[in-house]
């Protein structure tokens, strides 16, 4: 569990994860050595992870699916096999109606069903109940909902995409560092670098641990909704605790994810959702196991 001082610290790393030792100095009442032995600890305690989060639309993702595989057996080596598909962002082994969630990030509809078809020959998956994204109204590190700017993303040569590549390996990498492995000036570099956070092609964040924020359960809610979607979506964006919010058609109109401390807390947070106006009908799972949780795309170099 974090204390005031890395709380507050990890904070300004999730608004600007490149901010520097002397801005968060300022920012915390610490000295620069202070901020900069406390990012390090938190790094390698692996509590904190600096990466360079992309918008789908810059990686060339436009189909975005929540995949419930119902499996006969254990569901550990479904999730595991699911795990290994590139498309798919985040896969969990949960308590509920389905055994294994997965959510599939890929290009178009036609590659969507590609992974749908080797999802279904998985050893174990007796069948697949789909919630295909519309609209992603809450997600706590898309830089398109959280913080980034309008409009779409400037366009990226071959260098941008090494350089989006390389932060979202290590958000906080140096212009040094960065301008050598790309073979431009440092200046050219981070001219590079300022333009792409800008414009909304990266952004720089700190993805943090869930238990380093006294996070101990984590479920997700669908809802078949009355009336207008989005009022719902937005109401359920609004609520503690809820950390993504998507509307879409098939099994849902709407799912949510929810994080809490404890389980009393998280029924909490579920009974909000669920108690909605306009909410006709919900359905929960617990993720017992989050298996992956990838943020990083292959960017096509044109």
């Amino acid at each position: 569990m974090l204390d005031a001082t890395d709380a507050a610290l990890v904070r300004e790393l999730q608004h600007d994860g490149r901010v520097s030792y002397q801005r968060l100095s300022e920012l915390l009442g610490i000295s620069r050595e202070a901020a900069r032995a406390r990012v390090q600890r938190l790094l390698q305690r692996g509590e904190v992870r600096i990466v360079g989060i992309v918008p789908p639309a810059a990686a060339g993702i436009t189909a975005v699916a929540h995949v419930s595989m119902d499996v006969a057996g254990p569901s550990g080596p479904v999730a595991a096999l699911a795990a290994r598909r590139r498309a798919a962002s985040f896969v969990s082994c949960t308590a509920g109606a389905q055994s294994v969630l997965a959510e599939l990030r890929v290009p178009d509809d036609a590659a969507l069903e590609r992974e749908f078809t080797a999802l279904r020959a998985v050893p174990g998956v007796r069948g697949l109940e789909v919630f295909r994204c519309a609209e992603l109204v809450r997600d706590a590190y898309s830089p398109e909902v959280a913080g980034g700017r309008p409009g779409p993303p400037p366009e990226l040569d071959a260098a941008d995409r090494r350089l989006i590549g390389l932060l979202q390996l290590d958000g906080r990498a140096s212009f040094a560092v960065l301008a050598e492995a790309i073979g431009l000036s440092q200046p050219a570099t981070r001219a590079r670098v300022l333009r792409l956070l800008d414009g909304g092609a990266v952004h720089v964040t700190g993805l943090v641990e869930s238990r380093a924020l006294g996070v101990r359960e984590a479920a997700g809610v669908g809802l078949g909704v009355r009336g207008p979607v989005r009022s719902v979506a937005d109401a359920a964006a609004a609520l503690p605790g809820v950390n993504y919010v998507a509307t879409g058609y098939g099994r849902f109109d709407v799912v949510c994810g929810l994080d809490a401390p404890d389980r009393s807390a998280l029924l909490a947070g579920l009974e909000a959702v669920r108690g909605l106006p306009g909410v006709a009908r919900s359905e929960s799972w617990v993720h017992l196991e989050i298996v992956k949780e990838s943020y990083t795309y292959d960017l096509p170099i044109r």
